[in-house]
Parts: C-alpha cells; sequence; structure tokens
C-alpha cells in the first residue's frame, strides 16, 4: 500500500497550528514563540516529515528576514553606517541573527519619505526593528505588522525597547556640578527625536534644582552640528566652564571648537557625552560619557521578534551608567 509523505499541513494539524505558524516554526523565523518552535519539531519528527529544501529557499525570498527601519532627518548624515549610533544597531541585530537563517534588511528614509517607507516594509515583513522613527510613524506599523519593536521611541500599543535617558542626562550634569562646574553649558539633538528630547528633560530637571541658568543649543546628533552648537556658545557665553553634550559624536564636535580658541579641557572647560561609542575613546581627550548598551538593546529587540508573540505592552528597561574619562577629570585613566 502506498504512503504519501507527511506535508507541513499535517504538522501543523497535529500541532494544532496554522500552516502559517508551522511554515514560521520550521524555518526558525520571526513570528513564532520558542515553544511553538519546539512543539512543531517535535510533531514533525513524529510523523516523518521533512521539508523540501528548494521549496524552502524558494519560500525564503522575501520572509527569512528581520527588517532595520530608520528615519534620517538630519542633512549632514550622508549613510548611517558612517555614525556610530547606527552600526552599533547593526552590530546588535547582526548578533543576535547570528546562528539562524534570518537576514537583515536595512532601510532608511528622510522624513519626507518615512510614510511611504514605513507602509512599504510593514506590508512585506515578518518583523522589524524601528529606530527615528516617530511615535505615529510607529503606531502606523503596527496596526499593518505588529511583529514590530520601536528602540527608544515610546508608541501607544508598540512594542519597546527604552533606556533612562532623562536619568542619565541628570547623572551626567549632576557629575559637572559635583567637580565644580556652574555655567554649563548644554548641546542637545533635535527635538523631534524621543532621546533628545529625554535627554533635555533630565537637563532641564538639573539645572532647575541645582539654580543655574539655561545656556543651550542644538547640534542635530552629528559631529558638525556639535562643533556648531559649541563655537556659538562659546561665543555667547565665554564664562562656560562645563559642557554636557547628548551624543558623543556631538560632544567630539564640541571638543573641536574648545580647543580651536585656545581653552583647555577639563581645565578651561570639562565636557562629558552621552552613548559610550568609538567617538568618546577617540576623542582627544577621550570624553566621560553616559554609557549607552546599544548593542545589547538592539539585540534584545531582534531576539524578541524571533521568539513571536509579542504583547502590544512589551517593554524591556535598559539602565544607562556614568563613565568618567579626562574631558571631567584629567586625572581619569582611559
Amino acid at each position: 500500500m502506498h504512503h504519501r509523505k507527511p506535508t507541513i499541513e499535517d504538522v501543523a494539524r497535529e500541532a494544532g497550528v496554522s500552516r502559517a505558524t508551522a511554515s514560521r516554526a520550521m524555518n526558525n523565523m520571526p513570528g513564532s514563540s520558542a515553544r511553538t518552535r519546539a512543539l512543531v519539531a517535535q510533531v514533525a519528527q513524529t510523523l516523518g516529515y521533512r521539508p523540501d529544501p528548494a521549496a524552502r529557499a524558494l519560500a525564503s525570498g522575501r520572509q527569512m528576514a528581520i527588517d532595520l527601519v530608520v528615519i534620517n532627518y538630519e542633512p549632514d548624515l550622508v549613510w548611517i553606517g558612517g555614525h556610530p549610533y547606527f552600526g552599533r544597531v547593526i552590530a546588535g541585530m547582526t548578533t543576535a541573527l547570528a546562528g539562524t537563517d534570518v537576514q537583515l534588511r536595512i532601510h532608511v528614509a528622510s522624513l519626507d519619505k518615512a510614510g511611504e517607507l514605513i507602509d512599504a516594509v510593514a506590508r512585506t515583513t515578518a518583523g522589524a526593528v524601528l529606530v527615528n522613527v516617530t511615535s505615529d510613524l510607529a503606531v502606523r506599523f503596527w496596526r499593518q505588522c505588529p511583529h514590530v519593536v520601536s528602540l527608544n521611541t515610546p508608541a501607544p500599543m508598540v512594542p519597546l525597547v527604552a533606556s533612562d535617558n532623562t536619568g542619565g542626562a541628570y547623572t551626567a550634569l549632576a557629575h559637572l556640578h559635583r567637580i565644580g562646574a556652574r555655567r554649563i553649558a548644554a548641546i542637545h539633538g533635535p527635538s523631534i527625536n524621543a532621546c533628545a528630547t529625554s535627554r533635555r528633560h533630565g537637563h532641564r530637571d538639573l539645572i532647575e534644582d541645582a539654580g543655574m541658568p539655561d545656556l543651550s543649543a542644538n547640534g542635530a546628533f552629528t559631529r558638525e552640528g556639535g562643533y556648531r552648537a559649541a563655537a556659538r556658545l562659546l561665543e555667547q557665553h565665554p564664562d562656560i566652564d562645563g559642557m554636557f553634550v547628548a551624543s558623543d559624536l556631538m560632544a567630539a564636535g564640541a571638543v573641536q571648537a574648545i580647543t580651536a580658541i585656545g581653552r583647555k579641557i577639563p581645565d578651561d572647560v570639562a565636557v562629558i557625552g552621552f552613548d559610550d561609542s568609538i567617538a568618546a575613546t577617540c576623542a582627544n581627550p577621550p570624553l566621560s560619557t553616559i554609557a549607552l548598551p546599544v548593542e545589547e538593546m538592539a539585540a534584545t529587540a531582534t531576539r524578541a521578534l524571533l521568539d513571536g508573540d509579542l504583547a502590544p505592552t512589551w517593554l524591556s528597561n535598559f539602565p544607562v551608567r556614568l563613565i568618567t574619562r579626562q574631558s571631567t577629570d584629567a586625572a581619569a585613566l582611559c
């Protein structure tokens, strides 16, 4: 008597899941939990089901991928690969995808093209990590595809990986105040960016608590922006003795502006950044900063997508910490 080969439909029926879920589980794709993958694998083994490699390869053409969606609203930033923050996001995601059959696709759009990109990716993706995507656009994405995680931008219903940006900024400014700085300037990122907004809140809270004036400018999260903002602040307020800069890349530009007019760091102006990226360790002098675990955050978001079953209220919070180097303490070791 002829016995037909078991199919993916047979596996799905025996496992009590849909065909799509069984297929995702068998292919180790986003959208299936570890428990579901184990169950489907056990049923497949019991039935003697073996997926067709050719069909598997054909099916994987579009679906075996997680998408990184980045909205770039900085004219100075030509390509995200040249920015330490985005490089760290990519590193974290690729680490999480190592050993799987899932690939990483990267999409970047300017703010005026953001809606178009969101709709295009949401229609085809198996899961996505959103970076620099505004709250309204994150919700727009989630309504079309719930397999999504936003990095540091809260949005109603959208799963989130977040860090304590407000507390980190407060800690950075408190460190400057603790070492004796009293005319502390701040260089902020773009107001549309959720991280920049949170760090502004931390700056505001500290200067209110300490009774200090608000000496601040915008630097756009780029080296060039940090340089221009620092130069303006130093011209307007030559008695500045401390500077909080809301990203290391901007802080590297601020260091160049400070030293260009002959002032010394930290003797004349103490400087502290945010992120603990390569820009901090390569600056001269090396920058004190707030360490942000970007790689770990991106990896957590990616693993959550691989595991599937993300609830709308899913949240993973990460702490930040102060690292002191020579830009605030001349005796600090690199």
